[in-house]
């Protein structure tokens, strides 16, 4: 019988059902009890970890400006989802805690896009180290006025000092849950990167000088492109305030932005997969040396430091793994004319011919 390629739809399938079984594993681990609450809590700072990786790579990898203050947007979002909850359950409004839980997030992520859009527009003038600086300042401007604010738990702005942490947020965050934002922010930043938006955006990255020159719109198109991440970010906050129940202003800073800088550089810039196995690896590689408290951080640096050495690109590069191309190769194998035409077709389902820089700028 003779074997054939998967057709585009059955390519959709087959990643979905990935999908499901993954889930299913998650499901098993925490139902059958294998999963304490540290083992979940590890989930759910890895899939929060994910979120905020893959959004920022998307400004990193796929735009290639260096930004760091990706964790003041997150910061946003987590205010903002977790004071729109204490109004919800102050107000007495009859809402399910996972549809209040849903609608909260979504809140965090808008607030934070609309901040992203509003800082990017000036931003994203400058390119390189001054980029990253003007970014860094932005990142610590949200958190002095955040620790300052008496909603927020501060003393207040004319006081000019800082309070005490935003406590008493609801935990209403369900992992299982929390597993289907991931995924549907993973297949949302996918989908733009190989859209036309995606390719114009790459070109940017390319030479920006010469995207301008054939039609784009550069300063729509990062302007657009920093929102989208900014609101991931403000998605991720929303989940990390209802899960951890309290809120420190620290989570601003500059050093978390530093570490999911790190996570991309480490997986590979532009590369999605890896950026969601270093984020699940950079998770749980802290935990798993705690036993060695005293050289933790001494053994986690060395780990980064030989990755720059050895690969500076990042361990994937910009690979991508892709469960139909892997099928089609284990249907195809043994066959040379039909494995080059497995590899046509994936190419054609999952980097789909360029558009016309006219086009891409329309």
């Amino acid at each position: 019988m003779k074997k054939t390629m998967l057709s585009t739809t059955q390519s959709y399938v087959v990643c979905f059902l990935g999908i499901l079984a993954t889930f299913g594993i998650v499901m098993a681990l925490c139902e059958s009890g294998l999963a304490d609450s540290y083992i979940k809590g590890i989930m759910m700072t890895a899939c929060i970890a994910i979120i905020m990786t893959t959004s920022l790579n998307l400004t990193i990898g796929v735009l290639g400006q260096l930004t760091l203050g990706c964790c003041g947007f997150e910061a946003i979002g987590a205010y903002v989802a977790a004071l729109a909850s204490k109004y919800m359950v102050a107000a007495g409004i009859g809402v399910d805690p996972t549809a209040r839980f849903l609608i909260t997030t979504l809140i965090g992520g808008i607030v934070a896009c609309v901040f992203g859009i509003l800082i990017g527009i000036p931003a994203l003038r400058l390119h390189g180290d001054y980029l990253a600086i003007i970014t860094l300042g932005f990142g610590e401007i949200i958190r002095v006025i955040i620790q300052n604010l008496k909603v927020a738990g501060g003393m207040g702005l004319d006081k000019g000092a800082a309070g005490q942490a935003l406590i008493g947020i609801e935990r209403t965050a369900n992992l299982y849950v929390v597993f289907w934002i991931m995924v549907v922010t993973v297949v949302v930043l996918f989908m733009f990167g190989r859209s036309r938006y995606g390719r114009a955006v790459k070109a940017i990255r390319d030479d920006e000088i010469a995207a301008g020159a054939s039609g784009l719109n550069t300063t729509y198109l990062k302007v657009l492109v920093f929102a989208i991440s900014a609101f991931f970010a403000g998605i991720a906050g929303g989940i990390f305030a209802q899960y951890i129940g309290s809120l420190n202003p620290t989570m601003a800073g500059w050093l978390n932005s530093i570490n999911y800088v790190i996570m991309v550089v480490f997986g590979g810039m532009g590369s999605l997969t890896g950026s969601i196995v270093s984020a699940i690896g950079l998770t749980i590689l802290p935990e798993l040396l705690r036993a060695f408290a005293d050289y933790r951080m001494l053994a986690y640096s060395v780990v980064l430091v030989l990755v720059m050495i050895f690969r500076p690109q990042g361990i994937f590069g910009s690979w991508e793994f892709s469960l139909p191309k892997l099928i089609n190769r284990l249907l195809l194998r043994g066959n040379g004319k039909n494995d080059r035409a497995a590899d046509k077709s994936d190419n054609a389902v999952n980097e789909p011919a360029d558009a016309t820089e006219k086009e891409a700028a329309r």
